[in-house]
């Protein structure tokens, strides 16, 4: 978005399914002069971003596929392309299947890939882009089969692009006041270097954006939808850090707030500040880094330590100052979702709007309301067919108008500086039917129970997953997408490590992480349901006679919820008391931030089950 533009979003196609025959073909001529048999191209980029800046965006450009996850492998004779289910039909229409087969994306897609390869062939890849722990995958899946990996630099994918790839971003990077942080900078770094010196650590290579930007409360704006600075810092076990970003992003004020045990330089900079530890450890994330990074820690002398991202854990747990800013943001932005709302109760009854006008109104309510910054991401409008794609993006060329009788699916957010919101709600187009309104309660029936529970210190968001699938289980139903992901505080609306989901997950849920509570349901070509929120993991007070330390979740999200879709007849006593308390709340914390109409709506919409 340029500074002068209308909208955070847009809904131009970008790619076509034909590019891939051209792309392919130019990929296909680079490999040939390295001597490769493929290649392969991960979506992350240089800093392992899930969402990227257009110069990065080299999947897009070798297979028409926008999706936020996925990879392929080019090889001479065929391509494959990785998409997961919440992609299945994306991915088929925006990519030429002349060219690229598709298949289902997991942990073993590109290892299983290569495991079957013929032997003696020699498959490339870009060390910056892929992570040391799948490096050891890959290398022992080529092992296993004769096949060899090969590091190659310069990316072939970007010899093929050339002088038509996009700049590399320059945003400035600013101070986030500790109005917003909570905790300073310095602060911040004692902590963690004497976690470091502890454990006999020299410095740890920190190369996450939101790490970055967390540590050095700071922010930046170089990855679309989130306030990321691209860089990379070097923390030492004294406290202090060398931090490598350009020059041109130093805006001004930025060395100030920065301090004196902050020194600034160049990204080239890093290999030579690294010689300083020769001989000692140095820290690194196999899994938020990549393989570049690792091999530059051993060229220069010093031995790689492999751990977990110091900043990874106390990022997450936010803190008091965060914590009661982002839930400020959710109220804000809770009362223009309501406004929003109530629009699609009543005008957009009438008027019908299309997919992308739904998208445009919500964004101008939330520009014309608030404070906000940007999206979190880009919204996901999606009626009928479209809301059963989980991550559907409307374009010129998708863009269906609504019609009665059946649901539209809004997911949505912002990017406030005290807050970053996401929220689902599905509403009814005129009257619902029967199905919509049973598979609907079932959800929410989901969504109550996480939203409800007490668990143990120590549980993670895996023990938790099944509490929101078990009434769609009990009738044969199931999603193809987590419950639930971290949310950073003005950082990504996809923040690691906490996650609930059935797939394992090794951190513990823990006071002051932020997840979503997402069940949902998606009839392939029909409907999709999704009820989002925003909550926050907080002490939960021990039962009489209990002997473990508990935690509960506190809600952020409040806006309300689809009455005419809910069958109270499928919910316990326990479930409606929950309903009518959660509404009652929405009146209270909302209804002094909108006008006289949408109150009176908001009341209407939220009275006792």
């Amino acid at each position: 978005m340029t500074a002068d533009s209308a909208h955070f979003q847009h809904f131009d196609v970008t790619t076509q399914p034909s590019q891939g025959v051209t792309n392919v073909a130019a990929l296909r001529a680079e490999m040939r002069k390295m001597g490769l048999d493929g290649f392969i191209v991960p979506h992350e980029d240089e800093h392992q971003n899930e969402y990227l800046p257009d110069a990065n965006e080299r999947l897009a450009w070798v297979s028409g596929f926008t999706g936020s996850a996925g990879a392929a492998i080019i090889f001479m004779d065929r391509a494959i392309l990785f998409a997961d289910g919440r992609y299945t039909l994306q991915s088929r229409e925006q990519t030429d299947p002349s060219v690229f087969s598709v298949e289902d994306f997991n942990a073993n897609s590109l290892t299983d890939t290569v495991a079957k390869a013929p032997r003696g062939s020699v498959i490339g890849y870009d060390a910056a882009l892929i992570s040391p722990f799948s490096l050891n995958a890959l290398q022992a899946a080529a092992d296993g089969a004769g096949v060899s990996l090969k590091s190659v630099s310069p990316n072939p994918l970007d010899l093929a692009w050339g002088t038509a790839r996009p700049a590399q971003p320059m945003a400035l990077i600013v101070p986030q006041p500790l109005d917003y942080a909570g905790v300073a900078s310095a602060d911040k770094r004692a902590h963690l270097a004497a976690t470091l010196k502890a454990n006999n650590i020299a410095a740890a290579l920190i190369t996450a954006p939101s790490s970055l930007a967390w540590l050095f409360n700071i922010r930046g704006g170089d990855v679309i939808r989130s306030p990321l600075p691209l860089g990379q810092a070097i923390l030492k076990s004294d406290g202090s850090a060398d931090l490598f970003i350009e020059p041109a992003k130093i805006s001004d004020g930025l060395l100030e707030w920065l301090g004196n045990e902050v020194s600034v330089s160049r990204r080239q900079d890093v290999t030579k500040s690294l010689t300083a530890f020769a001989g000692q450890s140095v820290l690194i994330d196999a899994n938020l880094s990549s393989a570049y990074w690792l091999e530059t820690i051993k060229a220069a002398g010093a031995a790689p330590l492999t751990a977990d991202d110091p900043c990874l854990l106390p990022r997450a747990c936010k803190n008091d100052v965060e914590l009661a800013g982002t839930t400020a943001a959710h109220i804000r932005d809770g009362a223009l979702l309501t406004t929003f709302l109530h629009w699609v109760a009543t005008e957009a009854q009438d008027t019908l709007p299309t997919e992308i006008e739904v998208a445009q109104k919500l964004e101008a309510i939330r520009k014309a309301g608030s404070d906000i910054r940007d999206l979190s991401f880009d919204t996901i409008s999606g009626f009928g067919p479209h809301g059963a794609l989980p991550h559907y993006k409307v374009n010129v060329s998708s863009d269906l108008k609504t019609a009665k009788g059946n649901l539209l699916l809004v997911d949505s957010g912002g990017q406030f500086l005290d807050g970053t919101t996401d929220v689902t709600r599905t509403v009814a187009m005129g009257e619902p039917t029967a199905e919509h309104r049973r598979m609907f309660t079932l959800v929410l029936k989901g969504h109550i129970a996480l939203a409800t529970v007490k668990f143990p210190a120590g549980t993670t968001g895996t023990h938790l997953d099944a509490l929101a699938r078990q009434f769609l289980w009990a009738e044969g139903f199931d999603y193809d997408h987590g419950t639930g992901h971290g949310v950073g505080v003005y950082l990504g609306v996809h923040e690691g490590p906490q996650r609930i989901a059935k797939a394992l997950n090794r951190y513990a849920l823990q006071t002051g992480m932020i997840v979503s509570n997402e069940p949902g349901f998606y009839k392939a070509g029909e409907f999709g349901i999704r009820i989002e929120n925003l909550q926050y993991v907080t002490e939960a007070e021990i039962p009489a006679g209990g002997e473990r330390p508990m935690h509960r979740f506190e809600n952020l999200t409040y806006a309300p919820i689809d009455h005419t879709l809910i069958d109270a007849s499928l919910l316990t006593p326990a479930e409606r008391a929950y309903m009518d308390s959660y509404h009652a709340r929405c009146v209270e914390l909302l209804s002094p931030l909108v006008s006289d109409e949408v109150r009176k709506w908001l009341v209407e919409v939220c009275k006792p089950l």
